[in-house]
């Protein structure tokens, strides 16, 4: 696997510079799952004429593309039954085990990127884009912003969604597994917001007074489209 395209890992500054200048046409949506990373992407690239990347679609492929020795967790992840992953541990487990959480498979993401040609820009979006691991690719201000959920948003989100049940009820216990998996979603926000500010990088709270036409204007402010 070539290390050039693997920004967790020890590069140098030149591989680091040749990123940034090969991305300077990415913007970045990260965010808490149920944030609606999605929606605003589509409606940005779609208003802006912008490709969208979006990373919960090409999952599926990751976990294929990833060799065992570069996803742990992943395998670890794989080799569980439903009951094992979302009702046997508790969310803090979750959070810490959780491959796409850990960054496994995020220079896939970074290897797909480079293959798109520069024009159009891109927006990428998803939960996978963990800011300690976006940062070094960063050319500029304004090219990263992270969506912080509250738990009430994202509930409502997902009810809305009619997936909130979708994990959950495919194992023995349905409750007990859909508490598990918004308390590991809630805490998943709180490192968010964590790692954002101590990495002095832009991220919005969402809250349900926020209409789609509000978080719509402020991720298109903070991209500086």
């Amino acid at each position: 696997m070539n290390d050039a395209i693997r920004p967790e890992g020890d590069q140098g500054h030149e591989g680091t510079a040749a990123l940034r200048a090969r991305l300077r046409h990415v913007r970045w949506l990260g965010g808490g799952s149920g944030a609606g990373k999605s929606t605003i992407a589509r409606r940005l690239a779609a208003r802006h004429g912008l490709r969208l990347y979006a990373t919960d679609d090409v999952m599926p492929d990751h976990a294929r593309r990833t060799a065992p020795g570069d996803g742990p967790s992943l395998e670890a992840f794989k080799a569980m039954d439903m009951d094992e992953r979302w009702v046997d541990r508790s969310p803090e487990t979750m959070l810490e085990t959780f491959h796409w959480f850990r960054g496994e498979g995020f220079h896939l993401i970074v290897e797909d990127l480079l293959r798109l040609p520069p024009e159009p820009g891109v927006i990428v979006e998803g939960f996978r884009l963990l800011p300690h691991l976006v940062r070094p690719l960063l050319a500029a201000p304004g090219q990263a912003v992270w969506l912080l959920p509250t738990p009430g948003f994202r509930r409502a989100a997902f009810d809305a969604r009619g997936s909130t049940w979708d994990i959950a009820r495919g194992t023995r216990d349905p409750e007990r597994a859909l508490r598990n998996l918004l308390e590991r979603d809630r805490l998943f926000t709180e490192r968010l917001r964590e790692r954002t500010r101590d990495l002095r990088l832009p991220a919005i709270e969402v809250d349900t007074t926020m209409t789609e036409d509000d978080l719509a204007g402020r991720v298109a402010a903070a991209f500086g489209l």
